[in-house]
């Protein structure tokens, strides 16, 4: 049997080349390897304030693009988190297996909440449970995650463990998968900082969305280090930025790349880059428009009833070894 993966994204702000180089070009590459849970994390999403309607759509938004992007839904499970039941149910559970000094150690609370602890909300605390719960559902042995969420898949592990050893052997405890290359894609506008479809600067990230007078023009603004040579230089990290991108955007090797701008000045560098994901970018935005939000709700609902029958199966597990039995049981 193949072992299983999952991943998923919330349906917030507007994904960017580095959400599709870091994550969703992976997934499209595991799909073949592994069985394989992509979900639109909406639960995770409310952490922070939502519009309805907004977040309703963005939903539908989100489930287009990973299509887009090559994610079959024939090969892999699309479906959105909220249809699931059971991972807020083992939200609850691994909640209370978790410890308070656990959470408080986890860095993306201590910047969403910006040293302001008492006016956040408890969802945002206790985000990483609700992570854990998504993962351990599935008995998930592969991850995909970038260096951001690192440290919260160290506490799903951790979580899995501690409840084997207390309840008796439940749950895979999953590996992470990280890229070797793609997995840190950087701002433009500031690139000691990762590209982020939250950034106030929008000229920072180029969006899958983004049309080519937008994505030539961000370009042409994107920061530069001193000196004239491209090459894949860790002291000069704008550049090297850049570099990855026409990298990943065109599959050549470091060698070829860095053979290609030999000579030539940082603006045929940054317009060459800029066609390059100009190109790439047409076939995927063609695609999201041949996708109908019932088209959609239909991949979705499919793909709900294969995960809850999954996560269903482990969660009852999980309530037996706990004692947890009701009229049903």
């Amino acid at each position: 049997m193949k072992k299983r993966i999952f991943s998923g994204a919330q349906p917030t702000g507007e994904l960017h080349i580095g959400n599709y180089l870091g994550a969703l070009k992976n997934w499209v590459a595991l799909q073949d390897e592994y069985e394989s849970f992509f979900c639109i994390v909406n639960l995770h999403a409310v952490t922070l304030p939502q519009k309805p309607e907004v977040l309703k759509q963005k939903s539908l938004d989100l489930a287009r693009i990973y299509l887009a992007s090559g994610i079959n839904p024939e090969k892999s499970t699309v479906f959105i988190q909220s249809d699931v039941s059971e991972h807020a149910e083992l939200a609850w559970i691994l909640s209370c297996v978790a410890r308070m000094g656990e959470l408080e150690r986890m860095t993306q609370f201590k910047d969403k909440g910006k040293g302001n602890a008492e006016r956040a909300g408890v969802g945002l605390f206790t985000y990483p449970i609700l992570m854990a719960a998504d993962i351990l559902l599935y008995q998930t042995d592969l991850v995909p995650v970038g260096q951001d969420q690192k440290q919260h898949l160290e506490l799903t592990r951790d979580l899995a463990t501690r409840f084997n050893r207390d309840f008796g052997e439940t749950f895979v405890v999953p590996e992470p998968f990280i890229p070797p290359i793609g997995a840190n894609i950087l701002s433009l506008q500031e690139p000691t900082k990762k590209m982020s479809k939250s950034d106030e600067n929008a000229n920072g990230s180029i969006f899958l969305l983004d049309d080519a007078d937008t994505i030539t023009k961000k370009f042409k603004k994107a920061v530069t280090d001193s000196g004239t040579e491209i090459t894949f230089d860790e002291s000069r990290p704008a550049i090297k930025n850049l570099l990855t991108i026409y990298q990943l955007m065109t599959g050549k090797t470091a060698e070829e790349c860095e053979a290609n701008f030999v000579g030539k000045g940082y603006g045929h560098f940054k317009t060459e880059t800029a066609e390059a994901v100009i190109e790439f970018l047409k076939p995927f935005q063609q695609r999201v428009k041949d996708y109908s939000d019932e088209d959609l709700r239909e991949i979705l609902k499919t793909g709900a009833a294969k995960a809850r029958a999954i996560a269903r199966e482990t969660l009852t597990d999980v309530y037996a070894k706990m004692g947890i039995v009701g009229a049903a049981n």
